[in-house]
């Protein structure tokens, strides 16, 4: 433990630029802090966001309904750069005020829908194709239940143990065993439940797995903050198999290199606008 205490003042007081990856593009007020209007596509679904793990949920299913023939599905995916703030342009907090990717339009309805969150998002899409949301009542709660304890359980990994043990400027013992003991948890609830299922929901493929794998597959899968033998992914054997399962589905191989930036040429494809693009990107790596 640290010897190094900090007081809190009697009224917090925002010093930009504190420190961190992400410093830059932090602040305490919600807005738009410059004018840019959205790109749009031909297609109806026009998504707005970048190849985060909250990002690539909505492009792993996209491209899982697809595979299904639900050409309506079809859209077109804009990059959206969270580094350089463009989720502060008046456009994308039109869609989204509080300013996070992934955002969403639908303008196959009237009037244009916005769907935003990640788990909105899934759950927007799955039921609007009737696909990936079990069709029976207690199936349907199954899902849903696992599709929010990702919502609930994520920010303990991002934004907790992520944050402090890859971003931080600063390494401090605390909040780094803090953040690691609870994932560590929630890893081991996976793997007590993935042990009798082989899918979130039993046999059956759903938006649950397509929420929980972007993060808790990558972690597992050392893609994630570099922490697989930190917290010695190895050992939750059933988390690895149901993650291995999910990364060999040819939608999820498309999906997760949708709106990146980064990575080797046949691992991103900053804007999608057609399944060619796609094939184009990949077959570099081939």
């Amino acid at each position: 433990m640290s010897n190094n205490t900090y007081t809190p003042p009697s009224v917090w007081n925002w010093e930009p630029g504190n420190g961190g990856k992400f410093a830059s593009i932090n602040r305490p007020i919600a807005g738009a802090t410059h004018d840019k209007e959205l790109p749009l596509g031909e297609h109806p679904l026009q998504l707005y966001s970048m190849g985060t793990p909250n990002g690539i949920k909505v492009t792993i299913l996209l491209e899982e309904l697809l595979v299904l023939g639900k050409t309506a599905a079809e859209y077109d995916a804009w990059l959206i750069q969270i580094i350089d703030g463009d989720q502060f342009g008046s456009g994308f907090v039109t869609v989204n005020p509080n300013s996070k990717i992934p955002a969403l339009m639908d303008y196959s309805v009237n009037p244009p829908q916005r769907v935003f969150e990640s788990g909105s998002i899934l759950m927007y899409l799955a039921e609007k194709f009737d696909a990936f949301i079990p069709a029976d009542a207690a199936g349907r709660a199954e899902c849903f239940n696992w599709l929010f304890w990702q919502m609930a359980s994520a920010p303990i990994l991002g934004g907790g143990f992520g944050h402090f043990y890859a971003y931080a400027p600063e390494k401090f013992e605390y909040p780094i065993n803090r953040f690691t003991m609870e994932v560590k948890r929630q890893l081991d609830v996976l793997d007590q439940h993935l042990a009798d299922h082989a899918f979130m929901c039993g046999d059956e493929y759903s938006i649950a797995d397509i929420a929980i794998w972007p993060w808790y597959g990558a972690l597992i899968l050392g893609r994630l903050y570099d922490a697989a033998a930190f917290i010695e992914a190895e050992s939750y054997t059933h988390v690895m198999r149901w993650a291995k399962t999910i990364d060999e589905r040819p939608a999820v191989t498309r999906g997760r290199i949708i709106n990146r930036s980064w990575g080797e040429p046949h691992e991103y494809l900053k804007e999608r606008h057609s399944a060619s693009d796609i094939d184009a990107v990949l077959q570099t790596g081939m």
